[in-house]
């Protein structure tokens, strides 16, 4: 059961950002294997399939180039974006006594580089303040760092911090079990978690039941992102076969503003997405066996060979929703 980088608990009518251009796919007939050839398109799998990626294009590179390489027209275009927070004392103060806290646990890519812009404001480095660098460099016995996933690690590393402890399986749950692996502490011990403002409290009261003193900042805000107008009008044509859900967020937002619709199938990067995405109303057919674009990519893989194959161009559906029907911010 794979990690995510968010997952919200409470949602909100949350203000829009402009709409952002969606990355056209290349037809399948261009498609190259891996010898940089182009590939046999009686072989791709995924020939005819049309994928929605609710993610930034930064984000969704690697996943849409697998993709696109197996045959698909993937449409990109985010549903939601990171914002700062308006106070950054609490976030400041925090970074700034990074040495004073046993570890700092952190279950998304978009809080470690709200920790870095707090630290840079300081002119150190995460790994300064924290006394942890990279294998290699120097060390000290200063803060551990926990993980949520392999994303959350790379950028942790990234930024020349040394992950201590990363989550087998890939969520809040999934990184407590984790904690309960080590041994108990022998004095009481302080914990950061640094978090988005729609966090659920999973981590944090979880942390406190095996004794953790735990503090938690609001690292950013999660606002709302509309979908590009050429995604818009290919899920209301009916041309959206798979769309791939990275959080909570992001299927509370598709269905938002695009609405529900029965036939499109979906794909989620863990449990407490595809939870998220049945309580809107969105359908869901898989959920990756780990929050990476490889497994993410094998999901969509396994959902296309049991669809049926796609009608012509510009099929229609008599019973999709409105963009407005499936709004739902608990």
């Amino acid at each position: 059961m794979p990690g995510r980088l968010r997952d919200p608990q409470r949602g909100r009518d949350l203000p829009s950002l402009p709409p952002a251009p969606v990355t056209d796919a290349a037809p399948a007939s261009d498609a190259v294997g891996p010898d940089g050839n182009r590939a046999d398109t009686g072989a791709l799998p995924l020939r005819g399939k049309t994928v929605l990626l609710p993610r930034s294009p930064e984000r969704a590179a690697a996943l849409a180039a697998r993709l696109r390489a197996a045959g698909a027209t993937v449409l990109v275009s985010p549903a939601i974006e990171r914002a700062p927070i308006e106070d950054t004392a609490a976030m400041d103060v925090a970074v700034a006594d990074l040495g004073e806290f046993a570890w700092v646990v952190v279950t998304s890519v978009n809080a470690i580089d709200e920790l870095a812009a707090s630290a840079a404001r300081r002119g150190l480095s995460l790994a300064e303040l924290s006394g942890r660098a990279r294998p290699g460099g120097p060390a000290g016995p200063g803060t551990r760092w926990a993980a949520v996933g392999p994303a959350t690690r790379r950028a942790l590393e990234a930024a020349g911090v040394h992950v201590d402890l990363e989550a087998p399986v890939n969520s809040a749950r999934g990184l407590l079990a984790a904690f309960d692996a080590l041994p108990a502490p022998c004095a009481p011990w302080r914990v950061l978690v640094p978090q988005g403002d729609l966090a659920k409290p999973t981590m944090s009261q979880g942390l406190r039941e095996r004794g953790g003193d735990v503090h938690v900042v609001t690292a950013y805000r999660t606002v709302a992102h509309a979908l590009s107008p050429d995604v818009v009008e290919a899920w209301q044509a009916g041309t959206v076969d798979v769309v791939v859900l990275t959080s909570g967020s992001v299927a509370r937002e598709v269905a938002a503003q695009l609405g529900t619709d029965p036939r499109v199938a979906g794909v989620a990067i863990g449990e407490p997405t595809a939870e998220a995405a049945h309580a809107v109303g969105l359908r869901v057919d898989a959920v990756a066996e780990q929050a990476t674009d490889d497994a993410l990519a094998a999901a969509v893989l396994r959902v296309a060979a049991t669809s049926p194959a796609p009608p012509g161009p510009g099929r229609a559906r008599a019973d999709l929703a409105s963009p407005t029907e499936g709004r739902n911010h608990p």
